[in-house]
């Protein structure tokens, strides 16, 4: 038989079983003509970066242990290694590496190397071709256990399966496989997998050799091989993951899949997804927008992840394994990025997975050496990356939005602990030392002059003081630790740290109306430039970012920022001169220093989760029809439905949750007080499902893509003359209805009294 009729067997046999398998599951999802929210969701976009890390194409369902994505730099590599098993942590290596061949035994290593082509990613469902191989691959996960069907082409050569892990164990029994590896910390992740069709020879796999007197490998590369007969057709293959031990791996498989049917785990994700999504409906005649309204809305459900496994977890945080006492356990939050808007965005649809994450937080901190709130937890631990100690602001924004499945009292001090015990030197994770004395002593970070040596062993020797982002960053903290002491009673408290909360003054120059960074003898640091001073990301004086997006971060206070700018004419002026003002060097030089300011708009920086309440900041200054107009531009020009549709790191839900609040047409500016400042709507209607039976519904009269500006606004059937509104009247249900227009209404919600609340809510 010639090689093109061998091909064309093949596409025939492919289509077929493609054809086949959109069959059963339309059969089995019971799917309608036209598209569900899941069909909108587009994994590809942003997974070619502007110049940092992309977005991955990930496979899970909404917050579950086991994620995938396809082992490759980004969207243009030209070969996949492998097929992946579990991805450990955001954006990281996938633990375990499965690889079917076809071929002679000395073409075997421990992780193959394909050219790929046909590939299909849903949230719930994974194919592609190794057409090097003329190998089909299908997969389908659930919570803590997955399956792929893997077709392999009329041939007379013997297929293999190769399962490696990259440190750790293997072992071979038959048709399963199970073993560990491990992630650091003194933890590992652990996997049981059987297959349909049983191999006529297994082992492990040593120099490119099938050694079947050994049946168990440990270490570097540990890896094994299961051999099939000729002309094998296709084989199944399941697995369960666990973070506790193979045996639970084990039971996690048996109780989520049962059987070999690819088409039913997938069907029972793709209802998970439409299940979830649908708690945001929208409606509107952009079906791009839609696209990115719904993929950027899955992307906040890529984390945190729930790892409780029948009432057990494995915390990394004391190297145990705990009865979660029905409260389950998430872990995998970068809360620098996460606290903005996407904790916000869940305590409004999904509260009850808000409090147990916040729940999580705290048994963190009870397990740690330190009662300290964490920072990054990850599954191997806190890696205590960035700046500030933000799981503070989750704690208050959830409670003052009446979520109160938490011990706050515990929390309070798991957060004050954190603050004022542990150091506020950015990627550290030691306890406070002299440079936490002087803070506490004069109210704000010192920064060191041009040239002296950090003498200060805190510090990190690459991330630096970042002495201004680090003060503004901590007294936003320490206005939400007065936030809780006060309900908690704690009168010395909440005025002692209301105080602290001011001391953005210290580091504001009157002069030049900047964040400036000042040393120890309370001078500014000269001369200075604020857009390119502080060296590598600014890290000398700011973080990843430079002074004119840190000149916007008193998220508590922006009323009293208006006051020091001028008054509101001057703060909408100087908004204005940040977009207008040009970068001042060439973007290769200006990129060097500064990787992560992407998503650029003269000196603002869209890419990076600092900047996006900066928009809305037009309100404070009286002309909401400015915020209008740079939100929808904001989000078309760098939110779209393409390869390169992220302008910056995705963080997990960090840049994403922008996107949805901002489609809405709200958002969370200052996570702590509950309420939300109003932007444009992106879509014609959209209805929230509160919970109870309830929906907040936003509806656009006389809508039309391009009418981006608010003429006037009811809110249940009232005249709406403010630029914001509370979470208590999202949370009764109801409608928040807008009038739009092409030209903007310069005088709606202009007034005083139609400002946004600052530092509190009114009485």
């Amino acid at each position: 038989m010639t090689s093109i009729n061998k091909m064309t067997k093949k596409s025939a046999f492919t289509f077929l079983f493609i054809l086949s398998f959109a069959s059963l599951l339309a059969k089995a999802q019971n799917v309608k003509p036209g598209k569900e929210p899941v069909d909108y969701v587009n994994p590809y976009i942003g997974n070619i970066s502007h110049l940092l890390v992309p977005t991955y194409p990930t496979i899970h369902l909404p917050n579950s242990l086991l994620r995938v994505y396809p082992e490759r730099a980004d969207f243009t590599g030209n070969q996949v290694s492998g097929l992946p098993v579990i991805v450990t942590s955001h954006r990281g290596a996938s633990a375990f590496n499965l690889s079917p061949y076809l071929g002679e035994e000395s073409g075997l290593n421990n992780v193959v190397n394909y050219g790929y082509d046909n590939e299909i990613v849903k949230p719930y469902f994974y194919q592609v071709d190794l057409d090097d191989y003329g190998i089909n691959v299908q997969f389908a996960p659930s919570h803590q256990s997955a399956i792929y069907q893997i077709a392999f082409p009329n041939s007379e050569k013997q297929a293999y399966l190769i399962l490696n892990s990259r440190n750790g164990e293997m072992k071979v029994d038959g048709n399963t496989v199970s073993g560990y590896q491990s992630l650091g910390n003194n933890t590992r992740v652990f996997v049981y997998m059987e297959t349909d069709l049983k191999p006529v020879l297994t082992g492990i796999l040593t120099a490119q050799k099938l050694n079947s007197d050994i049946k168990a490998a440990s270490g570097k590369d540990a890896c094994v091989a299961l051999k099939y007969p000729s002309n094998t057709k296709q084989i199944k293959v399941r697995y369960g993951i666990s973070f506790i031990s193979i045996e639970q791996a084990k039971r996690n498989l048996q109780r989520e899949i049962k059987d070999y049917n690819i088409e039913k785990v997938a069907g029972a994700g793709r209802s998970i997804w439409n299940k979830t999504l649908n708690k945001i409906a929208i409606e509107g005649d952009n079906e791009n927008q839609k696209t990115v309204f719904y993929t950027s809305l899955y992307r906040t459900y890529e984390r945190m992840i729930c790892i409780s496994e029948d009432g057990k977890y494995f915390s990394a945080f004391d190297g145990k394994v705990h009865d979660d006492k029905g409260l389950p356990f998430y872990t995998d939050d970068w809360i620098w990025d996460t606290y903005r808007a996407t904790h916000p965005l869940r305590a409004i649809i999904e509260p009850e997975k808000e409090q147990h994450m916040i729940n999580s937080f705290i048994r963190m901190a009870e397990q740690m050496e330190n009662f300290w709130m964490p920072t990054f937890p990850e599954i191997n631990g806190d890696s205590r990356r960035m700046n500030s100690n933000h799981g503070v602001a989750t704690v208050i924004d959830a409670y003052n939005k009446g979520l109160r499945g938490f011990d706050l009292e515990k929390a309070y001090l798991a957060c004050k602990n954190a603050i004022t015990q542990k150091t506020l030197a950015p990627w550290s994770p030691k306890k406070a030392g002299a440079l936490d004395s002087f803070y506490k002593e004069h109210g704000y970070i010192p920064a060191l002059p041009p040239g002296e040596q950090e003498t200060i062993p805190e510090v990190h020797s690459w991330e630096k003081r970042q002495p201004v982002a680090v003060t503004l960053g901590t007294v936003y903290d320490e206005w939400c630790l007065s936030k809780i002491a006060k309900i908690l009673g704690k009168e010395n408290d909440a005025a002692y740290f209301a105080q602290r909360s001011l001391n953005y003054h210290k580091v504001f120059n009157t002069e030049t109306k900047f964040f400036h960074p000042k040393d120890k003898d309370g001078k500014f640091i000269e001369p200075f430039d604020y857009r390119f001073s502080g060296g590598i990301g600014a890290r000398e004086a700011y973080d990843e970012n430079n002074g004119w997006v840190y000149r916007w971060d008193v998220q508590h206070n922006i009323g009293d920022l208006v006051k020091m700018m001028g008054g509101r004419d001057s703060f909408v002026n100087e908004l204005e001169r940040m977009y207008s003002t040009p970068l001042g060097k060439g973007r290769p030089d200006f990129h060097h220093m500064f990787g992560d300011h992407t998503g650029i708009v003269g000196q603002y920086s869209m890419g990076n989760e600092p900047s996006m309440h900066i928009p809305y900041l037009y309100n404070y200054g009286g002309q909401p029809w400015r915020t209008q107009k740079r939100v929808r531009s904001l989000l078309t020009q760098w939110f779209r439905n393409d390869l390169m549709g992220i302008p910056g790191d995705e963080d997990g839900g960090g840049l994403t949750s922008f996107v949805v609040f901002s489609s809405l047409g709200f958002y969370p500016i200052t996570p702590g007080l509950p309420m939300y400042v109003i932007g444009a709507p992106m879509f014609k209607n959209a209805k929230i499902d509160i919970g109870n039976g309830k929906t907040f519904e936003v509806s656009c009269l006389n809508y039309s893509p391009e009418n981006k500006f608010i003429q006037s606004a009811k809110l249940n059937g009232k005249v709406w003359n403010k630029s914001w509104f509370s979470h208590k009247e999202l949370m009764r249900g109801g409608k928040l209805e807008f009038v739009m227009g092409k030209h903007p209404n310069k005088l709606w919600a202009s007034t005083e009294d139609a400002l946004p609340p600052s530092f509190s809510m009114p009485d």
